[in-house]
């Protein structure tokens, strides 16, 4: 349950509550089975299907797809990540329904997954729109031959009602003389820069000994982590505490949060922490300067940059009062300009346009009369 998942839920349960009727299905990948996002939706009265998939190639994943589709007479479907746009484009390519995608990043960090986004953004052109969650996302699919009248710029969103009352529920783990708790919430993968915020947390333990870090979430440097913290010395201080289903109640725990990342788009996690009233010290890569406003709703400082980081942090641990005028500044701002309702708003117009065009497509086709007909 990342940025996208989020994304994904707060987007049919928005529209669902607008009265339209919004369905996932979900692949469960046969190697690597996690249905965690299809689970969610269930416990939160969204309907949700499974697509069993079994390869890289399976052609009982896209019939599957096609009669999920049938089943359920979709006006659109929407695909989130380049597995699903090229399923989608492949199972439904001869059927009339518009194709709509949403480009959370890419991150082409091995060959396999740098030829999978190649493929995937040429797919993409032939889809009826293409939604970038930020800039950087937009110039690639530009770049990548996507006609730029297809690509349009939708801010994410969230449900910020879950976010306003909840409770901490780290405390007891990982701290029981009231200590303050610094956070980290993402993949634990090279683009998100994890070993960054280990390596802030060295600094900060050196001025300031008693303070606490968490890293939320999985990922494929795991291991390099945890060896990465026993190198530190800082295990005595430092939680890798994984996946979480609780991450209201996890942001509630922070006294501060921390974006250490190389690569981003529009992260969920700092519109989720915001909307927690938790100031940020964020590197200013990516769409982060678009939401986190500096000396506002949080400090931004150079991408990479450990010491302007660990500077940030300690002095924010020293100040509570900047801390809590940072956090009521970046929880007004969510309100104000990142709310799931206007994101769900801008998404169906989206969706309303694709419609549009396909029925004056059909009318097109309908008068046309080719030359060897004509009487």
């Amino acid at each position: 349950m990342y940025g996208a998942e989020a994304v994904i839920l707060n987007l049919s349960r928005t529209l669902n509550e607008a009265g339209h009727s919004s369905m996932l299905g979900v692949f469960a990948n046969a190697k690597n089975l996690n249905l965690q996002l299809h689970e969610t939706a269930i416990a939160e009265g969204i309907e949700s299907h499974i697509i069993p998939c079994s390869g890289q190639f399976d052609r009982a994943a896209m019939a599957k797809l096609r009669e999920l589709v049938i089943q359920t007479n979709a006006d659109i479907v929407h695909a989130h990540g380049f597995k699903a746009d090229i399923y989608s484009f492949l199972a439904l390519n001869n059927f009339s329904i518009p194709l709509v995608s949403t480009c959370h990043n890419w991150t082409d960090t091995d060959l396999a997954v740098s030829i999978y986004g190649k493929i995937d953004r040429f797919v993409l052109r032939k889809y009826a729109s293409v939604i970038a969650v930020s800039d950087a996302v937009k110039n690639r699919l530009v770049k990548a031959g996507v006609h730029d009248e297809k690509i349009h710029l939708i801010k994410n969103g969230i449900d910020i009602r879950p976010f306003q009352k909840a409770s901490p529920s780290l405390r007891g783990i990982v701290d029981k003389e009231g200590a303050p708790i610094v956070g980290f919430v993402g993949r634990l993968s090279k683009e998100k820069g994890a070993d960054v915020f280990l390596r802030v947390a060295s600094r900060v333990l050196e001025e300031i000994p008693d303070a606490k870090f968490v890293l939320v979430g999985e990922g494929p440097e795991r291991n390099e982590l945890e060896l990465l913290v026993d190198q530190l010395a800082i295990g005595k201080s430092t939680f890798l505490v994984g996946r979480r289903t609780d991450m209201p109640s996890v942001y509630a725990s922070f006294d501060l949060m921390v974006l250490s990342s190389r690569d981003e788009g529009l992260p969920m996690a700092v519109l989720e922490g915001m909307a927690s009233g938790v100031p940020w010290v964020a590197a200013a890569v990516g769409d982060v300067p678009k939401i986190i406003q500096h000396q506002a709703s949080g400090l931004l400082v150079p991408p990479g940059d450990v010491d302007s980081l660990a500077d940030g942090v300690i002095g924010l641990l020293r100040n509570i009062t900047e801390r809590q005028r940072l956090g009521e500044g970046g929880r007004r701002r969510v309100q104000e300009e990142f709310s799931a309702e206007r994101m769900s708003s801008s998404y169906l117009g989206i969706y309303q346009r694709a419609l549009a065009n396909k029925d004056s497509k059909k009318r097109e086709n309908k008068h046309f009369v080719s030359p060897g007909n004509a009487k």
